[in-house]
């Protein structure tokens, strides 16, 4: 309950701020409803189930999440997965994999992995996010232009069969929906009209179009779901079997991935607009909470909302207030104007995705990152995007991860630098007049990890002599891994045998320990671990002299 303390202790709740947040709540409660039924419908669920999660999922997050103006419900990027998750198992079938994201945001929360899933790299996300956004577009097609229903599993087999009936279109219909788009995007420039919604100003308009009219073969929600309820959601337990849970467990994790990255990009929106700090870990508790308490009540997936979090600050929202009025003016909605809802035509609903989409590809940065992202980045980026449109959201994202992963491993290794100190440097180091020939000094700078230990091994075999001595200079190698580890002893196990004293010196206290662990230490002496490079350089040349007095 990080948001509502931290909200409490600010003074956020006291009488002054009740007006701004009771206005923001209802302003953003409006803009939601025609978003939650939209995106219903999209997702292969019933109009109401869209309410009934904003309702459930958007009071959890408030209440337990960890941004104070975080709004929450069903949004445009889970539309491709949970469609996906109904036609393949049903609506119940969809909530028991929300139930078990939820539970594994809940873990992701209480094992704080917050500060990591924010960390997924900009073109993975530009480009799924892309990728959907075509897909929702392509999908409503459909309702928007009143076309028949259309076989097809994947992306491309659906377009071309969509292309092949575009013709037999239903112009009432495409008319309604141009109309709509219309409204839509140019509302706000009516004097008079700026602050209300565009989306209600365009479901309210068409609705009344068609309850006057009547066209003929327009669907409605009326036609198409008998309407919504009027009343609230009940309790139902999902019928859960293990079964069940080994078929949903990929379809969860993926609600899950997706659900925290966009509720983590949303939470950081709200912070540069409201200038707010917002508590990723607990932030990914309250949408697990949210998405386990959802289907309980009939509802589905559900995650932060960018647009409905941009709307709640705009319209003054300081407090948890708003998003609370937000789920009661839903509720209100939904117990008086339930029964006007028969009149909507899906055509509307399709007009606001429409929009939807095109806010969600986010085309202008989309061709920014092409014209000016490095070629290796833009190549992510249509990867990710091509892979999320042609195959699959979660092929997309993992084969993106993956290769943004193996590029970064590859710019690290390239950043390391394994060097051999000249004699000139370590004579302007000491301020002698010479050194033993038989004392070579290597640095390391950079993580010394598995990406960087062939530079390692490159600069060791460069060198092509085996001194008496070798000092490996450590001090600006921030961690050490397990494969850098065993790179080490390989190298000082050869050397060794060559009759090379290896020391090593500057490690700091986190290196020296997996030195420790990893046996180093003990292969080399601990008279051979220095934590000064003066020190290790002083014993070499001394024992160096003694060995030559020896030899004498």
């Amino acid at each position: 309950m990080f948001a509502i303390t931290e909200a409490y202790k600010s003074g956020l709740f006291s009488r002054k701020h009740w007006l701004n947040n009771i206005i923001a709540g209802v302003i953003v409660g409006i803009v939601a409803l025609p978003l939650a039924m939209a995106f219903a419908i999209a997702s292969g669920a019933k109009p109401e189930q869209g309410i009934y999660t904003s309702i459930i999922a958007g009071f959890c997050t408030t209440v337990f999440g960890g941004s104070r103006l975080q709004i929450s419900g069903p949004t445009g990027a889970f539309i491709v997965v949970l469609a996906g998750i109904t036609a393949q198992y049903g609506i119940e079938g969809l909530q028991i994999a929300t139930l078990m994201a939820g539970v594994i945001l809940l873990a992701f929360g209480l094992s704080k992995m917050g500060a990591i899933i924010k960390y997924i790299p900009a073109p993975v996300i530009v480009g799924f996010t892309a990728g959907i956004a075509v897909i929702i577009w392509i999908g409503q097609w459909k309702d928007f232009f009143g076309l028949p229903a259309v076989e097809g599993v994947h992306f491309h087999e659906k377009l071309w069969n969509l292309l092949q009936v575009l013709p037999q279109f239903h112009p009432t219909t495409a008319l309604l929906a141009i109309l709509a788009l219309f409204v839509v995007l140019y509302s706000s420039h009516i004097p008079g009209l700026k602050r209300i919604p565009g989306p209600l100003i365009a479901l309210l308009l068409i609705s009344i179009v068609q309850f006057i009219f009547q066209f003929d073969g327009v669907r409605t929600i009326g036609t198409a779901f008998g309407g919504i309820p009027q009343g609230l959601p009940e309790f139902k337990l999902p019928s859960v079997s293990w079964t069940k849970i080994i078929e949903l467990i990929g379809p969860a994790f993926t609600i899950a991935m997706l659900g925290a990255i966009e509720s983590l990009l949303s939470a950081v929106v709200a912070d540069g607009m409201a200038g707010t700090r917002h508590n990723s870990n607990q932030e990914l508790v309250g949408q697990g909470i949210a998405n386990i308490a959802a289907p309980l009540f009939g509802g589905f997936a559900a995650t932060g909302a960018i647009a409905r979090t941009a709307t709640n600050i705009r319209n003054g929202a300081t407090s948890p207030l708003a998003g609370i009025v937000h789920c009661l003016t839903l509720v209100v909605i939904l117990l008086v104007l339930a029964p006007l809802a028969v009149h909507i035509p899906l055509a509307v609903l399709s007009a606001i995705l429409f929009v939807v989409a095109w806010n969600m590809s986010e085309a202008k940065r989309f061709i920014k990152m092409i014209k000016r992202a490095p070629k290796s980045d833009v190549a992510i980026l249509l990867i990710t995007f091509g892979l999320t449109v042609f195959a699959d959201l979660v092929v997309a994202v993992n084969i993106g991860v993956i290769l943004a992963t193996l590029l970064f491993l590859r710019r690290m290794a390239g950043s390391v630098e394994v060097k051999r100190v000249s004699q000139a440097d370590l004579l302007a180091h000491t301020g002698e007049e010479a050194l033993p020939e038989e004392l070579l000094v290597f640095t390391v700078d950079g993580p010394f990890f598995f990406g960087a230990v062939e530079n390692f091994d490159r600069a060791l075999a460069d060198s092509q002599t085996y001194p008496k001595y070798l000092i490996i200079r450590l001090k600006w190698v921030p961690f050490i891994d397990m494969t850098g580890i065993q790179s080490l002893e390989n190298v000082i196990c050869n050397l060794q045998r060559q009759g090379v004293n290896v020391m090593l010196s500057g490690a700091n206290y986190s290196v020296t320990q997996k030195l420790r662990r990893g046996g180093i230490i003990q292969l080399i002496g601990e008279h051979n671990m220095f934590k000064l490079f003066d020190d290790a350089l002083r014993t070499a040349q001394s024992e160096l002299k003694q060995l030559e007095d020896s030899q004498q």
